[in-house]
């Protein structure tokens, strides 16, 4: 009976801690963003995977969000950032920490 609470209790904490990672990349989704990054290959523009491993222990987020909402050029390459005004600024900030947590 022990172990079977344990089992229950191992998988709820498993999908408890899956729970955001599909949120947040519905909310990717919702907002178009998989037009243009995958989770884990380039597309047009970076992979989020490769996007958290060259800000890995950066204090980015602020200047992330900011090119998420004007768009920008130049760090990845010729291809722009488009700008993404209509993305409300709490999206974006959940977005960009679900990145930089990959």
């Amino acid at each position: 009976m022990l172990v079977r609470t344990a089992v229950i209790a191992a998988l709820a904490a498993g999908f408890a801690l899956a729970a955001p990672a599909r949120a947040d990349e519905a909310l990717a989704k919702k907002h178009n963003c998989l037009a243009c990054h995958q989770l884990d290959k380039k597309s047009v523009g970076p992979s989020y995977k490769d996007i958290a491993k060259k800000y890995k222990g950066q204090d980015v987020a602020a200047k992330l969000a900011e090119k998420v909402k004007k768009g920008g050029a130049g760090v990845w390459g010729q291809v722009p950032m488009a700008p993404n005004p209509a993305v409300p600024d709490a999206d974006i900030k959940t977005l960009v920490a679900w990145i930089l947590k990959m």
